[in-house]
């Protein structure tokens, strides 16, 4: 097998529940921001006429605050045992997940590194869901008292207001990180393909989360790339 022809081999990494829920997911968190901003400040009243005046803005921001509640319903109508994987994945640190914070540090930076055998989910993954998780929650249940302000005492309601921007403010870091780190950062880049057709390179796979892989070619999902290595060496 040649260099390009390994290059090529891709392995399911996400199935189309995930894919269909991150982009619903993407997609409302942006366009939330996006029509809320004419609204946080009149630096962005220039945005008004393209989302149809403050009228438009309000009812884009509350369509895609619907929609911004579904991924999750998403996932586990269409991939169930997936999101309970996650779901373990998130509440299992192990040793190997500390040391994988270490190594991180020296990648980031542009130092020599190891990578540390991960599952399924590597540790700066989980952080990231954590903190997602933490600021969908401030977002959506502060949102709720700014959307039906009479049926909320008047200082919650008050209260929502900086919950909702210090939750968006939080979260729009985190997105930025988390596109650098995906889409940018030449480690991680090749596997951007995996939120967009489920599939990634499988020696990216292979680097990237060792445990997981291994236990996939045990089970005959994926290739077992240290054997066709060791026969090309031959």
């Amino acid at each position: 097998m040649s260099k390009q022809q390994k290059s090529e081999i891709m392995v399911k990494r996400f199935s189309k529940g995930f894919v269909w829920a991150h982009a619903v997911n993407a997609i409302s968190f942006f366009a939330l921001y996006i029509t809320a901003l004419p609204m946080y400040t009149e630096w962005f009243d220039w945005l008004y006429p393209v989302l149809g005046g403050p009228e438009g803005a309000r009812l884009l921001h509350r369509i895609f605050a619907v929609a911004f509640l579904t991924p999750t319903f998403i996932w586990l109508i269409m991939d169930p045992k997936g999101l309970l994987n996650w779901g373990k994945e998130l509440v299992t640190w192990k040793k190997r997940d500390l040391e994988f914070f270490t190594e991180f540090v020296k990648e980031l930076f542009g130092f020599k590194f190891k990578h540390v055998r991960q599952t399924f989910f590597n540790a700066g993954e989980k952080i990231n869901s954590i903190i997602q998780i933490f600021t969908a929650i401030l977002i959506i249940g502060s949102g709720f008292p700014m959307w039906f302000p009479h049926l909320f005492p008047k200082g919650l309601v008050q209260w929502a207001y900086v919950g909702h921007n210090v939750g968006f403010g939080l979260a729009i870091a985190v997105v930025v990180g988390h596109i650098y780190l995906s889409v940018i950062h030449k480690h991680s880049r090749p596997g951007y393909t995996g939120v967009l057709t489920g599939k990634v390179p499988a020696w990216w796979a292979k680097s990237h989360y060792a445990d997981w892989y291994d236990e996939e070619v045990k089970k005959g999902n994926f290739p077992d790339l240290d054997k066709t290595n060791k026969k090309k060496g031959a």
